[in-house]
């Protein structure tokens, strides 16, 4: 009997067995080198991300450092604010207790409970930043139980101190409720010192990374957004803290990993200003802009600037600029419609308009030219200028140029409406004093053959620059704009016309292409009250830790940045010492001028100093102004002052956007604005004050008398300090 193919043994492969072990020595082997990757090769890895796990960096906010005025008077401080907090894992477990906790919570902070909790609610809640009016309790804290339920969400903030006792004493009643202690800034002097002090605001998402790495958490902590807030940040913010703890999967908090780094508060700073003082200007200008826009029945003077200075050590002691705002709005939020209505406004309240605006200085210019003209020889002391009420210039674009009608054009000088004559024959003091326009038209430019050649423009833009012209002074606030200085190749460039005589001529009484900030002008007038020093001008009289130990700080101007030890291009500014930027008598900042028969041209090698007698011939014209009973332009105001009092009054002629959309840029009548600088005592000089208004007319007679109340406000405040505390001691 023959078997079936069904009952033949089935043959077994030896290769199939093989494959078979292949296949699984191949995968215990990739399994045994994934567990050698995993807990070998990168197991620092895997137990950091295990650690992050349950670790969490909670960073402590440092409190903001105090500013002061020179007195210790506070501008800026941290108060209190309270916030009502719920904490979602903290709440009751019964439903019917949390509704009832909602419900009494609501009546007593006046937000409501909200409806039922639903996916939409949800979402309409999460478009609402804390503190913002909108979603109800309920709401709130369901979408802060969703992302962390042991971390609080704020459901009312700035409540009263009375709201917070409430809570406080029903939190037994309250599971889960709480009150949140947060410092707000607060300015005392509010508006007075708005443009001294800033305010503060979230961080820019520009500038997150850049804030993250020095230990700030964006949505939370703030930085200055203007004044010395915002150039002070470094100092006044302090060093943020940071907590290192455990937490479990729902965020709870279980211990310190690691000893708690405790947060560094911020430096206080001691400014330079007085505020009796600051306020004393504020009310000065407030009334002088009122009395006149009264007068006009008309907003005529729309903008103004007073600042005061002690010349011998460059400390402002007081700087207003109207108009002004509320920086107290801004201390928790920058409200939208606030901050829009300040930005529409035609006169810019948010800007700092003794730095950061630039006009037409006018006749305050002149101290400029007339230190030129003196120091060069252009004039000398006892030469006689005669200043008719006017002269006909024959204005060249070219050394070539002939002569003619058309070419040919009628400068005069102030007083020739109500003088037509002009002043005639008068000295150098008398320019000065008097003011003549047509003498300082003679004195840049030169006339005929009576002064030949006249300073030019291009020695006019040096000694301006050396009187603090066409640069920023280097103060502790941002913003700061660096004035114009024009020469023939900033014309050609700028216009694409060729420089002419007429162009020095207005030049040279502050007029035409000439622009400069109101503290600049303040401190050319200082660099001729100081003898020729400029001083470094300065906001910063010390800065302090903690415990009133004052912190060498220096300030580099450039980059704004605040260091405790001295870089290239600082300057100290804690403890203060004044500080001398240049002296022209000592230092050598006037380029050599040589001319041929046609061109002149400055030697850049070949550097000169001013001449003590010049400046102190530049100081006794300023002197004259008080004392020349007949035409001195300041005599009036300060003639029967009690203190030496010296200085120099401006009238600005100007055609910008405004005036022309007010069609008042008629040539011979366009608006002006007003100048008046001025120094006490003559021969020790220890204040000095300038005064602008916007279209404010004649110099001497808006912007002289507020400096005039200005400094004898000074020394009334003087004069009782004296009295209560006794002879202050010599020094800044």
């Amino acid at each position: 009997m023959s078997s079936g193919p069904a009952s033949r043994p089935v043959r077994f492969e030896a290769w199939r067995l093989s494959a078979i072990y292949l296949i699984v020595f191949l995968a215990l082997s990739g399994l045994l080198l994934r567990l050698v990757n995993l807990q070998v090769l990168q197991s620092s890895a895997w137990a950091a991300q295990a650690v992050d796990n349950f670790t969490n960096q909670v960073s402590v906010p440092a409190p903001r450092g105090i500013i002061y005025d020179r007195n210790g008077y506070i501008l800026a401080r941290n108060l209190a604010s309270y916030n009502i907090v719920i904490t979602p894992a903290a709440l009751p477990a019964d439903d019917s207790d949390i509704q009832r906790v909602y419900r009494e919570l609501s009546e007593l902070i006046d937000v409501s409970v909200g409806g039922p909790v639903t996916d939409e609610s949800l979402e309409a809640a999460k478009l609402f930043a804390a503190c913002v009016p909108g979603p109800g309790i309920a709401q709130m804290v369901a979408l802060q139980d969703t992302l962390a339920p042991f971390s609080s969400v704020k459901v009312k903030c700035n409540v009263s101190e009375e709201i917070a006792r409430i809570v406080e004493e029903k939190s037994v009643d309250w599971p889960g409720v709480e009150v949140e202690v947060e410092p707000i800034r607060d300015y005392p002097t509010g508006s007075l010192t708005a443009h001294l002090i800033g305010f503060l605001g979230p961080i820019p998402a520009l500038f997150e990374d850049e804030y993250r790495a020095k230990g700030f958490i964006p949505n939370r902590d703030k930085i200055g957004y203007a004044g010395v807030e915002d150039s002070l940040q470094d100092i006044l913010a302090g060093r943020n803290g940071l907590r290192v703890v455990q937490v479990d999967v729902a965020g709870q908090e279980i211990r310190n990993l690691e000893p708690p780094i405790p947060a560094v508060p911020g430096h206080n700073v001691y400014l330079t200003i007085d505020t009796r003082l600051q306020a004393a200007a504020e009310a000065t200008l407030l009334e002088e802009i009122r009395f006149w826009n009264t007068y006009f029945n008309t907003v005529r003077i729309s903008s103004g600037v007073i600042i005061a200075m002690n010349p011998k050590t460059g400390e402002i002691l007081a700087m207003t600029s109207y108009p002004s705002y509320e920086n107290n709005r801004f201390t928790r939020i920058i409200p939208s419609y606030y901050y829009e209505q300040l930005s529409q406004d035609p006169r810019k309240p948010l800007l700092n308009n003794a730095i950061s605006a630039e006009y037409p200085p006018g006749s305050v210019f002149k101290l400029s030219t007339a230190t030129g003209a003196i120091n060069e020889g252009v004039v000398g002391l006892d030469d006689i200028v005669q200043a008719p009420g006017q002269l006909l210039l024959c204005e060249r674009f070219n050394p070539n140029d002939v002569c003619a009608d058309s070419n040919t054009r009628p400068f005069v000088d102030h007083i020739f409406e109500k003088r037509p004559e002009g002043f005639g024959a008068i000295n150098f003091l008398q320019c000065i004093a008097f003011s003549s326009n047509v003498c300082f038209y003679k004195l840049g430019g030169g006339y005929e053959d009576e002064i030949n050649p006249g300073l030019g423009i291009e020695r006019l833009r040096q000694y301006a620059r050396a009187l603090g012209y066409d640069e920023t002074t280097g103060i502790q606030l941002k913003g700061e704009q660096d004035g114009l200085i024009p020469d023939p190749q900033w014309k050609r460039i700028n216009t694409g016309e060729n420089w002419s005589t007429g162009d020095t001529y207005i030049a040279s009484v502050g007029q035409g292409y000439v622009l400069t900030t109101p503290l600049q002008v303040l401190m050319s007038g200082s660099v001729i009250a100081n003898s020729g020093k400029m001083m470094q001008p300065t906001l910063v009289r010390e800065v302090t830790d903690g415990d009133r130990n004052v912190v060498p700080m220096w300030f580099n101007p450039t980059d704004f940045t605040v260091t405790e030890f001295e870089t290239e291009g600082s300057y100290q500014i804690s403890p203060f010492v004044p500080n001398t930027r240049w002296d022209i008598t000592v230092d050598p900042l006037i380029q050599s001028f040589s001319c041929d028969d046609v061109y002149c041209s400055l030697d850049a090698e070949n550097l000169k100093i001013v001449q003590p007698e010049s400046i102190q011939a530049v100081r006794a014209g300023t002197r004259l102004a008080v004392t020349a009973s007949l035409f001195g332009t300041l005599n009036d105001l300060f003639g029967d002052f009690p203190i030496a009092v010296a200085g120099k009054t401006g009238t600005a002629e100007y055609c910008d956007d405004v005036a022309r959309a007010a069609e008042r840029c008629n040539f011979g009548a366009w608006p002006t604005h007003s100048w008046t600088l001025a120094y006490a005592p003559y021969d020790d000089p220890e204040i000095i004050v300038l005064a602008f208004a916007y279209n404010g007319g004649e110099g001497a007679s808006v912007a002289g008398p507020m400096v005039e109340r200005v400094i004898r406000a000074y020394f009334e405040i003087k004069a009782i300090d004296i009295a209560t505390q006794g002879e202050p001691p010599p020094g800044p």
